[in-house]
């Protein structure tokens, strides 16, 4: 390449060609050194910061103190509440993900059609994305209130006589997040498929109609087809961001009632910032992420079975 390029100038010589070469690159890395500083610093800092703080015992006021692999040690055998919290966190997950993904497809097939005001539509369903997480959740609440609530004053008009008390019920505490979660991320997967479905050349369907294939067979045999790479990008994102969840437990039970709803992050937030034991929950997060990369990888690895990119 550099040959080539010292050909297209047969005027300069190489050696001052290498010198301008040179100058041209250091100040391409000046252009890039205030973002490659910042993701140092506040990034690549941190997560290497925190790899060494899981090995110590460190309450902020006192001097770390390293105990080597002993706070790993602790959480995988000797803490059931950790244990208690990893179910559910995976619950969540699982309640969350499918269902969502599903509804998100529905809706994007839905909206995928040539009628007026659906513009209307896309936007009422995007609404909960952009909406802050402790607003919605808060409003959630209200609607969760179990005497005078939205949701119980419509059990009851519709005959049911003992509707759950929802937040303060240890079994169904954690479907009211999960309900929760799929409404607020519904909108951002739905937009996802819509772009995908967009993109599906109409004359397949044309022809797959002649042919007389029905409804069905068209989404089985092209639709679902051709929007696997889509669909793998939104289980990877909904995965990643499930194991995640924080602020729907935060704002709505406080990880309560017992330990019902106390999800991974928030477990990590309780040992960091109310019980201040750094390290042990230094060590929760690099659990956290050696889970989601177990199942990010495996999923890659699985892909090749089900994602059609040809």
């Amino acid at each position: 390449m550099q040959l080539a390029l010292e050909r297209q100038r047969p005027g300069v010589r190489p050696s001052r060609w290498r010198r301008w070469r040179r100058r041209y690159d250091l100040e391409g890395y000046l252009f890039l050194a205030p973002d490659l500083v910042g993701t140092l610093v506040f990034a690549v800092g941190p997560v290497l910061a925190a790899l060494a703080l899981g090995l110590f015992a460190w309450d902020i006021l006192t001097p770390p103190r390293f105990v080597g692999l002993d706070n790993y040690r602790t959480l995988l055998l000797d803490d059931p509440v950790f244990r208690t919290v990893l179910l559910n966190t995976s619950a969540y997950v699982l309640g969350t993900v499918p269902i969502r993904t599903a509804l998100a497809l529905l809706l994007a097939i839905a909206l995928n059609q040539q009628l007026r005001g659906l513009s209307l539509f896309r936007a009422a369903f995007f609404l909960p994305t952009i909406t802050s997480a402790v607003a919605a959740a808060t409003v959630w609440r209200w609607i969760y209130e179990p005497n005078f609530g939205v949701l119980n004053s419509l059990l009851y008009a519709i005959g049911v006589q003992h509707a759950p008390t929802w937040l303060s019920s240890p079994a169904w505490a954690m479907p009211a997040l999960i309900l929760l979660g799929i409404w607020q991320g519904l909108g951002f997967q739905m937009v996802i498929f819509l772009a995908g479905l967009q993109g599906i050349p109409t004359h397949l369907y044309e022809a797959a109609a002649i042919d007389g294939a029905g409804w069905w067979a068209r989404f089985r045999h092209i639709t679902l087809p051709l929007i696997s790479p889509t669909t793998f990008f939104v289980l990877i994102i909904s995965v990643i961001g499930s194991y995640q969840v924080f602020d729907q437990a935060f704002v709505l039970t406080e990880g309560g009632p017992g330990y019902a709803t106390t999800t991974l992050v928030y477990y990590i937030y309780e040992y960091a910032f109310q019980f201040f034991k750094m390290g042990y929950a230094a060590a929760m997060a690099w659990i956290l992420f050696a889970i989601v990369f177990v199942l990010t990888v495996t999923q890659f690895r699985v892909q090749a079975r089900w994602v059609h990119y040809d």
